[in-house]
């Protein structure tokens, strides 16, 4: 396989870990206030951060000793701890703002996530833009890209179902539940 094919496929994957990584919070939520007995979206976030440290330094010392990279983060190596901290700590808030939103939506990740990565594309497209003013130049197809990721956050978010906390369904209502299905097209 081709790099260019590896870096899509690997894309794929991350696109995969976390697109079901919005949905699995669900499961993560109590239907209760603290107050009751329940815990705040603030306790899975806990967790949240131990796996990313844990998987994070875990799989990037074996992937450096896999390439035979050094483990020095000084003199030459410093921007590599330098920006890899900085970008650790955007995606950490990431993170955290996440956690905000899904508790305001109620776990709701088919309102949240369709924003977030149909944001993310887009706020990477301007970060890029920005970085290389003057040595790029925009596409119009660019804009008319974000056009069509605006309109499909829409479409997804509206659209999409979600479940209640505990990661069940939610319950139907007792008149649908019950009704049949000559019931429903007479009325």
């Amino acid at each position: 396989m081709s790099e260019r094919g590896l870096a899509i496929a690997f894309a794929l994957a991350t696109a995969c870990f976390w697109g079901v990584y919005g949905p699995t919070l669900g499961f993560a939520r109590t239907p209760l206030k603290v107050a009751d007995g329940g815990w705040s979206a603030f306790k899975p976030y806990v967790f949240i951060g131990i796996a990313y440290l844990v998987w994070g330094c875990l799989g990037g010392m074996l992937a450096m000793k896999y390439l035979g990279d050094s483990f020095s983060f000084g003199g030459a190596h410093k921007p590599a701890a330098t920006w890899g901290f900085i970008a650790g700590s955007l995606g950490a808030f990431g993170a955290l703002t996440l956690t905000f939103a899904m508790m305001n939506a109620k776990g709701n990740a088919g309102l949240v996530m369709p924003i977030v990565f149909g944001g993310a594309v887009t706020v990477t497209a301007i970060t890029n833009l920005l970085l290389l003013r003057g040595s790029a130049h925009a596409n119009p197809m660019m804009w008319v890209g974000m056009l069509f990721v605006a309109i499909g956050i829409v479409l997804v978010a509206k659209n999409t179902p979600h479940a209640a906390p505990g990661g069940k369904p939610p319950a139907k209502p007792a008149a649908a539940a019950t009704a049949t299905p000559d019931a429903v097209a007479n009325h």
